[in-house]
């Protein structure tokens, strides 16, 4: 059995025959997964659209921009959240922004609720750690405030598949630097040094203080961005390339959310 939502990784896989499901069950009408609620802590179902993301407050300025970085608006009208989780592409848009929020994917079966932490769903490329058995039903992740981003490099401005893509997130209350990397290893990547590096720099400067990163600050925190990275060659870059736009974007991010209060 498979499960439809909004179909859009679905029905490329029918169309280059990749898939051939003998029973495919609607779930894009289950109102219990377009819930979204949020107030210090958010709760999002997988059937909320990119579309919403973009209209209404989805607690993560970083989803909201990643959103709007996918496919046409018929596309934001049916992708979903939950499909991007479960289909598990290292190219995912939301995907970065749900590893740097630290969130949790919530899957439910007859047997109950489970709660896995993002960064333990992805076990491959394409693949992860949800039964045959169990849905995604949502994700959530505490409101880290507005000092976040997120960036992606492709080969145009509009529908495309990311070379790669960066997500940061500067959770001043809690003092945590959060960094997810998409499409430049066989999962969604976090730049650890990268962080630790990060919050070194606010524990100096202050959390609540907004000084201006030295230049030599910027060009370190993306030079650990890019040494986390996994790429490979493959039709849309080489791993070379995907270093270096990492770099660039690192850098970029840090200096674009310094001064968010």
């Amino acid at each position: 059995m498979t499960l439809l939502a909004g179909g859009t990784d679905l029905m490329v896989d029918l169309n280059f025959g990749r898939k051939r499901p003998e029973r495919v069950v609607a779930i894009d009408r289950v109102p219990e997964l377009s819930h979204l609620e949020g107030n210090g802590h958010v709760r999002m179902g997988a059937g909320v659209t990119y579309t919403r993301m973009l209209a209404e407050d989805v607690g993560s300025a970083a989803l909201r921009e990643a959103a709007r970085t996918v496919g046409s608006p018929q596309i934001r009208n049916a992708g979903t959240l939950g499909g991007n989780i479960a289909t598990s592409s290292p190219a995912g848009d939301t995907l970065p922004v749900l590893a740097a929020l630290d969130a949790v994917v919530v899957l439910r079966s007859k047997q109950g609720e489970r709660r896995v932490p993002f960064a333990q769903f992805m076990t491959g490329p394409k693949k992860n750690v949800r039964r045959a058995d169990e849905l995604v039903v949502g994700a959530e992740w505490d409101d880290a405030g507005p000092a976040q981003t997120f960036m992606k490099v492709g080969t145009r401005n509009a529908m495309v598949i990311a070379i790669a893509g960066l997500a940061l997130v500067v959770d001043r209350p809690r003092r945590r630097v959060g960094v997810g990397l998409g499409s430049c290893g066989p999962t969604i990547l976090r730049a650890p040094q990268a962080e630790a590096f990060a919050a070194a720099i606010f524990e100096a400067h202050g959390w609540d203080r907004h000084l201006t990163p030295s230049d030599a600050e910027l060009k370190e925190f993306g030079r650990l961005v890019a040494t986390a990275a996994r790429p490979i060659d493959d039709v849309r870059g080489t791993a070379a390339y995907r270093r270096h736009v990492l770099a660039v974007m690192g850098e970029r991010a840090l200096a674009r959310v310094w001064s968010i209060t």
